[in-house]
């Protein structure tokens, strides 16, 4: 299984693209995908464990993979070669 976090805050005019991008990709690819949603507002230390500075931004398997909204292509060609 893939896990894909999506670290987002309430604030950032960015944000929802990512989670758009994720979930369109995942209805598009076939896949083993966990996909959690993290406010860094609720949960700093998690993001400052990643090195997190700014959102949004999402990580692959324990590594940051994106920072800001990723476009959909590069995200699919992403989680496409795991």
């Amino acid at each position: 299984m893939v896990k894909i976090e999506v670290f987002t805050s309430p604030q950032c005019p960015h944000c929802p693209a990512a989670k758009r991008a994720v979930e369109e990709v995942l209805a598009e690819i076939k896949g083993d995908f966990e996909v959690e949603h993290v406010n860094v507002m609720e949960e700093p230390k998690r993001a400052a464990d990643y090195g997190i500075m700014a959102v949004p931004t999402i990580v692959i398997d324990g590594e940051v993979a994106f920072m800001g909204a990723p476009q959909k292509e590069q995200l699919k060609e992403k989680l496409l070669s795991l």
